[in-house]
């Protein structure tokens, strides 16, 4: 990789299966994808064009929604190659060392650590579960809500009663969801190994109707996928107003520890 960069999208043991898996796998920029070793463990790796992933050109990159997004599938889809065929660590999106003896210097020097990881994570699977509390339909107030004649008269009246009713009906809702995330750590309890809490997903990142007020992770063993899975989609049964969404199963991004910014900017300057 004399020209380009060296783009590192996840930590493997170093086998032979590693190798087969991405023979046909196109990376980051349609790039072929190989492995780096060094011992027991090796990144997956491939070449990326300097003008574009250095570290000045990544700032505005980053920004940018489109390539964000092109460049965070193409990661993604090099990840779930692997993970169909082997425990993986996927690294944080947009790790990018000068060269493949920079990456082989972080193996070398934090093999121990990716090794006991692999070994911890090996045979699982992640699944997401978020709770939301779905969006009341705009319509008028409910029969209750609205009073009689002195109400007519009266709007400022007819207003508060209103938005008492509203307030009133936020305040079930919010119980009924606290309910369903009481279901769902009651559920996984057996099944899941792990669990990772994330921030609630607001505006553009949550992409799906209602209000996002639980945002797990829960790391599982892949025997017992199904069953957690299934145990899922059912916590919010009998509970009005409230959903529960599943996603999975993943490589398991939440419950590995990536290099850190300052690793990574401390690896590519040796």
């Amino acid at each position: 990789m004399d020209e380009g960069l060296c783009y590192a999208y996840a930590v493997v043991r170093s086998a032979e299966s590693e190798r087969i898996a991405l023979a046909d796998v196109r990376g980051v920029a349609d790039a072929p994808v190989g492995l780096v070793a060094s011992g027991q463990v090796a990144a997956v790796v491939s070449e990326v064009p300097r003008d574009e992933f250095s570290e000045a050109a990544l700032k505005d990159a980053l920004e940018d929604m489109r390539w964000l997004e092109a460049t965070a599938r193409a990661h993604h889809r090099v990840i779930e190659a692997l993970a169909a065929r082997t425990t993986v660590l996927p690294l944080r999106l947009a790790t990018v060392y000068l060269d493949e003896d920079r990456v082989r210097d972080i193996l070398h020097e934090r093999q121990a650590a990716f090794a006991a990881l692999l070994d911890r994570l090996a045979g699982h699977v992640e699944w997401g579960v978020k709770v939301y509390v779905e969006a009341a339909p705009a319509s008028a107030p409910a029969p209750e809500a609205a009073g009689g004649p002195a109400d007519e008269a009266n709007p400022g009246r007819a207003y508060l009663r209103s938005r008492r009713h509203q307030r009133q009906e936020r305040q079930d809702a919010w119980r009924l969801a606290e309910e369903a995330v009481r279901r769902t750590e009651e559920q996984a309890r057996g099944l899941a190994a792990e669990r990772a809490r994330h921030r609630p997903q607001e505006g553009s990142l949550a992409q799906v109707p209602g209000e996002n007020v639980a945002n797990d992770a829960y790391l599982v063993p892949r025997r017992l996928a199904e069953e957690f899975r299934d145990r899922m989609l059912h916590a919010a049964d009998g509970l009005h107003g409230v959903r529960v969404d599943v996603t999975g199963p993943w490589a398991p991004y939440s419950f590995t520890v990536p290099l850190s910014p300052d690793e990574q900017e401390e690896a590519g300057r040796r």
